[in-house]
């Protein structure tokens, strides 16, 4: 059936040597840079990103996390994660995309076999394969029929991230005769696949999102990575740390966009006037209300970054435990990343908001374009709501209760 019940794990740092963690930040510096230069004009045309996917692709991103002994960058989460907040920085919607690809193509990891795993990124890195789609609890779950030599795949989802220039899917789907949640990797131009980009959100619009139908997908034995049940007889500490590995990664997009939109409101304030003192320019020391928000918001993004650095150790600390993980060393992780997950919803809707209060009217003209940072942050924080966070670290505080394996919705 595909299904492992030792998951792989993450390849051992010595088995990983790449370029190194130095020269994918640059790289990734450079494609932000270079995505910053039309960011306002792409957003607003919202186009499916093939050409923002095809930049990527050309620097070697898409392929980062692969072990270089199987074709890819040899890099680690901590590097994938700076650069993920890198591009989010920015373009939100392209840091989005990013880190959903990269939580999806390294899923093998968790859920399958070490042959298997290696097979699926052997295969992903040669082919450059773009990754969309998502493995979170749906209304309607997908089903998966057991047939001869095989499964069939039926259903709607009715959110995904990057599937509108996905080479691959990775879905979540339901045993039909025992309701087992598994972790199915699908062709995006299998037959019986069918993608609709009717996700009209006012953000993250770059994200390629939008719902997709399977309509009698025939899906091969090794399609099917692994089980995504929540039991402990299942799930191991190992496999169960996919949830906070991957909730990180909406951490970084939500901390980019802070930032990304701080930068561009500091430079814009150089060069304008306060709207509460016209004859004060922006940035002015002259003026202390425009010091004071600024203030303000590096305090609570910087906080909020010391606290997503400390999740980031956390969980590198975990998966370098590998097997030896332990369910209460998982739940410290994932209480610690419910922490910074909060942090950083408060902070990019505090950051993304006030900036326009500091520009002014201004900040109302399209042109500008500082309207994007709001609408990608809110949208963000609406599909993933810091309260259910908040709760889970409340109950771990109170009771010791460990947090439940909930996986992104948008990574």
């Amino acid at each position: 059936m595909g299904v492992a019940t030792a998951p792989s794990g993450p390849a051992p740092e010595s088995d990983r040597s790449g370029p190194g963690r130095a020269h994918w930040l640059r790289v990734g510096r450079e494609t932000a840079d270079d995505l910053a230069t039309d960011a306002v004009t792409r957003e607003q045309a919202g186009k499916a990103p093939f050409d923002e996917v095809a930049r990527l692709r050309e620097a070697g991103l898409l392929t980062l996390l692969i072990p270089a002994e199987l074709g890819g960058g040899g890099a680690d989460w901590p590097t994938a994660y700076a650069v993920v907040r890198e591009i989010a920085a920015a373009d939100g919607a392209i840091g989005q995309l990013l880190g959903c690809h990269y939580f999806l193509s390294s899923s093998a990891r968790f859920f399958a076999g070490p042959a298997l795993a290696a097979q699926v990124e052997r295969q992903s890195a040669a082919e450059q394969w773009c990754w969309g789609g998502g493995f979170a609890h749906q209304e309607l779950p997908l089903t998966l029929v057991r047939k001869a030599g095989g499964y069939v795949l039926d259903g709607r989802q009715s959110y995904a991230t990057g599937i509108l220039v996905a080479d691959h899917l990775a879905v979540r789907a339901e045993l039909a005769d025992t309701g087992e949640p598994l972790a199915v990797v699908v062709h995006s131009a299998r037959h019986g696949v069918r993608i609709d980009g009717d996700v009209d959100t006012f953000g993250q619009r770059l994200a390629a999102g939008g719902s997709v139908e399977f309509d009698a997908v025939p899906v091969a034995s090794h399609d099917v990575l692994g089980s995504l049940s929540a039991d402990e007889d299942v799930l191991s500490p190992l496999a169960a740390l996919t949830s906070p590995v991957g909730r990180l990664l909406s951490v970084q997009v939500l901390l980019g966009i802070a930032e990304g939109v701080l930068a561009e409101a500091r430079e814009y304030s150089r060069v304008g006037h306060s709207p509460w003192h016209p004859a004060w320019p922006d940035g002015s020391p002259q003026d202390p209300q425009v010091l004071t928000v600024y203030g303000e918001l590096t305090v609570l993004t910087r906080s909020a970054s010391a606290l997503a650095d400390q999740a980031r150790e956390a969980v590198h600390g975990g998966l370098a435990r590998g097997e030896d993980l332990t369910y209460d060393e998982y739940a410290e992780i994932s209480v610690l990343v419910a922490m910074a997950e909060a942090a950083a919803s408060r902070a990019a809707q505090e950051s993304t908001s006030r900036a326009l209060d500091i520009i002014g009217s201004r900040s109302a003209s399209s042109r500008l374009g500082f309207d994007r940072f709001w609408r990608n942050a809110r949208t963000h924080t609406l599909y993933e709501p810091a309260a259910h966070r908040l709760r889970d670290v409340g109950d771990y505080f109170l009771n010791g209760a460990h947090p439940p394996f909930v996986l992104p919705v948008r990574p």
